[in-house]
């Protein structure tokens, strides 16, 4: 079956030069973005539950812009105000700028990683080990922060502030896709969750990473697009190739 509508479960991209759109016009297929998962803040009343105070801390670490986001958000709802003494350590410089939404910018107070990951962020806080750290986390998350931190003996408490939900599709709304793309194992739940009685049939899927990968397989849906990979390092890259094959 020829590919004539995608459904991308990521938000529009801002740019008009996204590669999604150059795809669109080349193939003359109509791609629609519409997440299948949105992120929520904690209420006041769920973070207060896990008796953390974030005043006890003098430095937050951040992993997202979400984190950013649902940290500054809370602490508003909370009436916390932070201390302009506070520092933050984030995983890159592109989430280092983003805290400028929130407070004023000083270098002396914003540190960062070279990479994105984790694990190269923790030198800078390592030269910092008299710092009592803050970590917001949402509710899905694995130990890397907690064990990297345990293992360089540094003061630490994670707190979750914000959550992964499904974000559902009302009655009105068509599901006459000729693919699904996904990023995520959360969006496979939640396309679950929407369609119970979902069949694939000639749908193609599309996934990018190896958890999605497995998630598609473990609700036993056929895989028919497996990004990243050596020929299509971007799922843009990966989707060209999968329809000009199919569209031929």
């Amino acid at each position: 079956m020829k590919i004539k509508k995608v459904l991308v479960s990521q938000p529009k991209p801002a740019s008009e030069k996204s590669p999604y759109f150059d795809i669109a016009e080349k193939y003359g297929v109509e791609i629609v973005f519409r997440p299948f998962i949105k992120v929520e803040s904690l209420s006041a009343k769920e973070f207060r539950q896990q008796k953390v105070s974030i005043l006890d801390h003098t430095a937050v670490v951040f992993t997202s812009r979400h984190a950013i986001d649902h940290f500054f958000n809370l602490c508003t709802e909370l009436r916390v105000t932070i201390p302009e003494t506070m520092k933050y350590f984030c995983t890159s410089e592109a989430i280092a700028l983003y805290i400028q939404k929130y407070v004023q910018y000083r270098k002396r107070k914003v540190f960062f990683g070279a990479t994105g990951k984790f694990v190269d962020l923790v030198p800078a806080i390592v030269k910092h080990n008299t710092e009592k750290y803050f970590i917001p986390m949402s509710d899905v998350h694995n130990d890397e922060v907690k064990d990297l931190l345990d293992k360089n003996k540094i003061q630490h408490t994670e707190a979750v502030m914000y959550r992964t939900v499904s974000n559902d599709f009302t009655p009105e709304e068509k599901f006459d896709y000729d693919m699904l793309i996904f990023f995520s194992p959360a969006g496979i739940q939640s396309l679950i969750k929407n369609f119970p009685s979902f069949e694939q049939k000639e749908i193609a899927i599309g996934s990018f990473g190896p958890t999605t990968a497995k998630a598609v397989k473990d609700a036993g849906l056929r895989l028919d697009l497996e990004a990243p990979s050596v020929a299509a390092p971007s799922m843009t890259a990966a989707l060209d190739m999968f329809i000009r094959e199919r569209n031929k």
